[in-house]
């Protein structure tokens, strides 16, 4: 079927419009949305009021295997009883604003961090789906950067040197950054994974960057070499020419492919105000034939 798509940036993201993805299973349909992410990269859906159990069985329609091994799964028990919804709030198990000094909070600070949802496993995320439950009454922002144009955009030298280089992704090196630390048993769960620096992605066959926080360094490179080439490279990927800010009501649905964007949230008073985000991540499995 044909989509209703209005674009909300010059190279990418897009708002479709007329859907309830609650209903939606025929496979034309499906395939649609899935031919509009190698295009848009980033779609957003208004008025999409799911339950957990419709945002789980939707995800697994779209694009099958879900993701469920997460830093929030190693730290504290799912309050869902499903490890592939996460939990992206900023409440504990009782409902409640979590304290200031909470560590399951601290962890969760870094997802104020360039990154890509799953990279630190193998096979790593393609598409997250995440579903605003309470929004709070500020400007809580996600944004996103388009990780295909930023690398359109790089010099013929560059593109030859990042050629062929593979990345160690860790979410234990991504939340050390910031300061938090896991204990040895934690560590171990969370070992990461390495992955190409440049992908193409299949539906579109564009070249895309592949990095965020989650890169820990390159492989075969002097450490503190491969990091400074990854934070240049996130640097210029991250430039407001490729960057949308995602404006969040209560409602809403925002899919996004991490094979071809990164994304972060943005600061807000978390400690006063009561965020309630839900999201589904695909595994990136080979497509059937």
């Amino acid at each position: 079927m044909a989509l209703s798509i209005k674009p909300l940036h010059p190279l990418f993201a897009g708002e479709v419009e007329g859907l309830d993805l609650r209903k939606v299973e025929d496979p034309a349909t499906l395939a649609a949305l899935r031919s509009a992410m190698d295009q848009y990269a980033v779609l957003v859906f208004r008025d999409q009021p799911f339950t957990n159990e419709e945002q789980l069985a939707f995800a697994e329609r779209f694009d099958g295997t879900l993701h469920a091994k997460t830093s929030v799964s190693v730290l504290s028990k799912n309050r869902f009883g499903n490890e592939a919804l996460t939990d992206i709030s900023n409440v504990g198990a009782d409902g409640k604003v979590l304290p200031a000094n909470d560590r399951l909070r601290m962890s969760i600070l870094s997802n104020r961090l360039w990154h890509t949802d799953a990279s630190f496993v193998d096979p790593a995320g393609r598409y997250s789906l995440l579903s605003a439950r309470v929004i709070p009454p500020v400007r809580n922002d996600t944004e996103f950067a388009d990780m295909r144009a930023a690398y359109d955009d790089l010099d013929d030298e560059t593109k030859a040197c990042i050629e062929g280089l593979n990345v160690h992704h860790s979410i234990a090196y991504s939340r050390e950054v910031l300061g938090f630390e896991f204990n040895e048993g934690e560590r171990e769960q969370l070992k990461g994974a390495i992955h190409p620096l440049v992908r193409t992605i299949p539906g579109s066959g564009r070249k895309s960057l592949y990095l965020a926080s989650h890169a820990s360094r390159i492989v075969d490179w002097p450490v503190p070499e491969g990091r400074m080439l990854l934070r240049d490279l996130t640097e210029h990927a991250t430039q407001a020419r490729y960057v949308y800010p995602h404006i969040w009501r209560e409602g809403d649905l925002v899919i996004w492919d991490n094979r071809a964007t990164m994304h972060r949230g943005r600061s807000y008073d978390d400690k006063t105000y009561r965020r309630e985000l839900r999201r589904t991540t695909t595994l990136d499995l080979p497509q059937p034939a």
